[in-house]
């Protein structure tokens, strides 16, 4: 039985990683100046991998304008 095309992931290697692998973990932690070459790899601090862009949010005028 096949999978549905729907399903199927059309690049599944490209995108957005929600993790960092170790290697790439050490790397950020040690360019940050978080850990140091003598520090243990155990309780390593956590590293965020995206954040959020704030939008600005549009003027009640602007709304109006755009919609005309």
């Amino acid at each position: 039985m096949s999978i549905h095309p729907s399903l199927k992931g059309v690049n599944t290697l490209v995108g957005e990683r929600s993790v960092f692998t170790r290697v790439e973990r050490l790397n950020k932690l040690l360019k940050d100046g978080k850990l140091s070459e003598e520090d243990s790899v155990y309780g390593m601090p956590k590293v965020r991998t995206k954040f959020k862009v704030k939008t600005k949010k549009k003027k009640k005028d602007e709304k109006k304008e755009e919609g005309k």
